[in-house]
C-alpha cells in the first residue's frame, strides 16, 4: 500500500492507572534503555488523551555486532506480539469445547443446558500456534524504494503475527455471556456491517444477551441513554444503510466509570469499533478490568476511513471512500474542463495520512496535483503549486487539484483548538487553496474559474461497497472468535491479505503514513506528472 509501517515499533506499554477517578486517563509508553522521546498525538475518544512516545525503530537498542542479534530480536518480537489472554489473570479458567461448528450446526435458538459437544472431525478451527508473516518483501538494500530495514544490511528477519479465527476451545459459556457493542468517533462506511456480523456470529455461538451501547463511550455514563437490545432480527438489514445503528460520539467518561458501568450491567464481552484513540480507550478498559480481576474480553475492530492504522493492509471504509471520492473528482474535472481556464479543487479526508487522496488520484486519472500531509509543498514561488497551475492553464486549459485535509497545515494560522477527542482542529486547506488561487491569478492578470468541492460528509455517510462489505463481515466474525477464545486487549485486522490479531498497543503508537519513497507514491506522481513543490 506504500506506507511507513515501521518494522520495529515501540515496546509494549506500561500502563499507569490513576488511583483517583478523573475525566481523562493519561498513560505513557516507554522504551526500555532508550531516552524518553517527545509525545506524539494519539487521539483519546473516551476522555482518554493518550500520551505516547514518538515511533522509533528501536534499532539503536539492538547490538548488531552480536552474532545472535537476529534470534534475540525475534524473541523480543514474539513477546511484544503475544496476545493478552484471560488465563493471564485467571490461570485456572476452564476451557470448554467450542459451540461454533459449521459442520454440526444446529438452530441458533438451541438451549445448551450446560452440555457442550464438538465434532472432532471438523477441521475448521485455527490452531493457537498458527501465524501470518507480517512482511513479504525482501529488500536487498536500504536504498530500495519503500525499504523497511531492521539493520544496515537489510537482513531478512521473519516477523510473525497471530492468525485470527475460531478456536477449538472457548473460555465462555454462551448462556452466561452478555455482549455489548459500541461505535465511537466519526461515521465511516461499514459500521452497520460490522455490528450486524458481530451479532450474527454471537448468536451462532449461542449468545442470546446482546446489547448496543448508544452514542459511543458516552452511552456508558449518560443515564438518559439506554441499552439497545440486539438480535439477528434487529440487525438483519442494517447493512443496507450508512451510518451506525447505535450512533457515534467523541469523548466520554473516565475509564474507571466505564468499567464501573460494565460491572453494573454484567457485560463480559465488549466489542469496540473505532480508530486509534478509541483503541487507546479500549486498551485502558482492558487493563482496568484486569486490575479489578474482572473476566471481561475487550476486542477492538479498527475503524478509520483514513486507513492510518499501523501494520494493517487496510481498514474498513477506506475502499468505499476512495470509490465515492471519484464522484467528487469527476465533478471537479467536468467543471474545470468545461470552463475557460477552469481549476477544480477537491478536499478529501486524511488528517495525518494521505492514503485516500493518493489512491483516489491514482484511480481517477483526472488529477493534475495531489497534495498529502506527508509531503511538504510551497503554494507560492517559482516552484510552488500556483506556478504549476499557471503552466497547466497555459498548456492544458484546465487543472484539477486533490488535497488531503491535513496537508499544508504549516501554511495556515493555527487555531490551537481541539475537538472532544483531543484532536487539533485543522484549518481548511481546501478553502485556503481556493482563495489563494483566485488571488494569485487576479494579481497576474489571468482569468481563472476556480471551483471547490468538499465531499467529506457525503462520503462518511454512505453504505459500504462490496469490498468493504466483505472486510467488515470477516472482521466482525473474527472479533467474536477472539473473544470466545479468551483474548482481550486485542484488535483484529487484515495483514498481508490474511486476518490476524494484534495486541492493541502495537497498532496505536502513531498513525500509519504514506511513505514518500514508496512505489505507490511514485506511481501517483507518475500519474499526475506533478513536480516537487519545494
Amino acid at each position: 500500500m506504500g506506507s511507513i509501517s515501521h518494522v520495529i515499533t515501540t515496546n509494549p506499554p506500561f500502563l499507569h492507572l490513576p488511583s483517583t477517578r478523573s475525566t481523562a486517563l493519561r498513560f505513557s509508553r516507554f522504551n526500555s534503555g532508550l531516552p524518553p522521546l517527545p509525545p506524539t498525538r494519539v487521539a483519546g475518544k473516551v476522555g482518554v488523551f493518550a500520551e505516547v512516545s514518538s515511533p522509533s525503530s528501536r534499532t539503536s537498542a539492538v547490538d548488531f555486532s552480536d552474532p545472535d542479534w537476529k534470534t534475540k530480536f525475534q524473541q523480543d518480537w514474539e513477546a511484544r506480539f503475544r496476545l493478552p489472554h484471560l488465563t493471564d489473570v485467571f490461570p485456572d479458567a476452564p476451557a470448554i469445547p467450542s459451540t461454533f461448528c459449521l459442520k454440526m450446526r444446529t438452530s441458533i435458538d438451541r438451549d445448551f443446558n450446560g452440555h457442550y459437544s464438538s465434532d472432532e472431525d471438523w477441521h475448521g478451527y485455527i490452531n493457537n500456534n498458527d501465524r501470518v508473516l507480517l512482511k513479504t518483501i525482501y529488500y536487498s538494500s536500504p536504498t530500495s524504494a519503500g525499504a523497511e530495514c531492521i539493520d544496515p544490511d537489510c537482513t531478512w528477519v521473519e516477523q510473525w503475527v497471530h492468525r485470527a479465527g475460531p478456536r477449538e476451545k472457548i473460555y465462555y459459556k454462551p448462556e452466561e455471556v452478555k455482549a455489548a457493542i459500541v461505535t465511537c468517533g466519526g461515521l465511516c462506511p461499514g459500521l452497520n456491517d460490522v455490528i450486524r456480523q458481530i451479532v450474527i456470529t454471537l448468536e451462532i455461538y449461542g449468545v442470546k444477551n446482546i446489547v448496543g451501547i448508544p452514542f459511543g463511550y458516552r452511552g456508558f455514563s449518560d443515564k438518559e441513554l439506554t441499552e439497545v437490545p440486539l438480535s439477528r432480527k434487529v440487525v438483519q438489514n442494517i447493512h443496507l444503510s450508512g451510518g451506525s445503528l447505535l450512533g457515534v460520539s467523541r469523548g466520554g467518561p473516565a475509564v474507571s466509570d466505564i468499567v464501573d458501568s460494565l460491572e453494573e450491567r454484567g457485560i463480559n464481552m465488549l466489542f469496540v469499533l473505532g480508530g486509534d484513540g478509541t483503541h487507546a480507550g479500549a486498551n485502558a478498559i482492558h487493563h482496568e478490568c484486569c486490575k479489578r480481576q474482572m473476566k471481561v474480553s475487550v476486542i477492538g475492530v479498527p475503524k478509520t476511513i483514513d486507513n492510518d492504522i499501523l501494520l494493517m493492509d487496510k481498514t474498513f471504509g477506506f475502499d468505499t471512500a476512495v470509490e465515492e471520492a471519484q464522484r467528487a473528482i469527476n465533478s471537479a474535472y467536468i467543471e474545470a474542463h468545461s470552463a475557460y481556464h477552469g481549476i477544480g479543487v477537491v478536499k478529501l479526508m486524511g488528517r495525518s495520512s494521505g492514503f485516500i487522496a493518493m489512491q483516489a488520484t491514482l484511480s481517477s486519472g483526472q488529477v493534475d496535483v495531489c497534495l498529502i500531509p506527508e509531503v511538504p509543498f510551497n503554494l507560492h514561488g517559482p516552484s510552488g503549486v500556483l506556478d504549476h497551475l499557471k503552466l497547466l492553464l497555459e498548456t492544458k486549459g484546465s487543472a484539477v487539484v486533490c488535497v488531503a485535509e491535513g496537508a499544508g497545515q504549516n501554511l495556515l494560522q493555527k487555531t490551537h483548538a481541539t475537538d472532544a477527542s483531543g484532536n487539533v482542529v485543522f484549518g481548511d486547506i481546501g478553502v485556503y487553496i481556493q482563495q489563494e488561487t483566485k488571488k494569485y491569478f487576479k494579481e497576474i492578470g489571468i482569468h481563472a474559474d476556480v471551483k471547490y468541492i468538499d465531499p467529506t460528509y457525503m462520503i462518511r455517510a454512505i453504505r459500504a461497497n462490496a469490498s468493504d462489505g466483505i472486510l467488515c463481515t470477516v472482521l466482525g466474525q473474527n472479533a467474536v472468535h477472539g473473544a470466545f477464545a479468551g483474548y482481550s486487549g486485542i484488535t483484529v485486522g487484515l495483514c498481508n491479505t490474511h486476518y490476524v490479531y494484534f495486541p492493541i498497543p502495537e497498532v496505536i503508537s502513531h498513525p500509519r503514513l504514506v511513505d514518500p519513497n514508496s512505489r505507490m507514491w511514485h506511481r501517483c506522481l507518475t500519474s499526475t506528472g506533478q513536480p516537487d513543490f519545494i
